[in-house]
């Protein structure tokens, strides 16, 4: 899931932006959206920054996610893909469910280098599942999209 709007009104490094009201205000309908959609969730990884970390509470919060189940990975804290690949691609194989918060480019990259339908761009507070039929995230390849689910959707 790529994070909710945030706001560019306060004079502060990037990684401490915070969620603007249209933000805070789609993350809450895309938890919401998800409650009946989304399997349990065995790992939540989430980029160290400010909006990832306020979306992904917003919407964990939908999910009754136990925190003992999150993590912030600081790799998810890049905007090209590369890391973000990495970060899934070393994923422990016990999990079976992974859900992870972050960026753009980089997760708009990894939707079309993991998904099988292309997307242009996803937008902010936008949420993607694939599925992989694989033993190990080591492995993993080109998958199945199954959910494509942004706020302009469910509005």
């Amino acid at each position: 899931m790529r994070h909710a709007k945030s706001s560019w009104d306060f004079d502060v490094p990037d990684d401490k932006r915070p969620l603007n009201q249209r933000g805070l205000n789609d993350a809450d309908l895309i938890g919401k959206e998800l409650v009946s959609l989304i399997k349990p969730i065995d790992k939540v990884l989430c980029s160290p920054a400010e909006r990832a970390m306020s979306t992904a509470e917003i919407v964990l919060n939908h999910l009754n996610v136990s925190k003992d189940r999150f993590a912030v990975e600081n790799e998810l804290y890049d905007f090209d893909g590369n890391q973000v690949m990495d970060v899934v691609k070393n994923c422990d194989d016990s999990i079976q469910t992974l859900m992870i918060f972050g960026h753009n480019h980089a997760f708009t990259s990894i939707t079309n280098f993991f998904g099988d339908k292309r997307i242009d761009n996803l937008p902010t507070a936008g949420f993607v599942e694939i599925a992989f039929n694989v033993e190990h995230w080591k492995n993993i390849s080109v998958g199945k999209t199954l959910s494509l689910i942004y706020p302009k959707l469910v509005r």
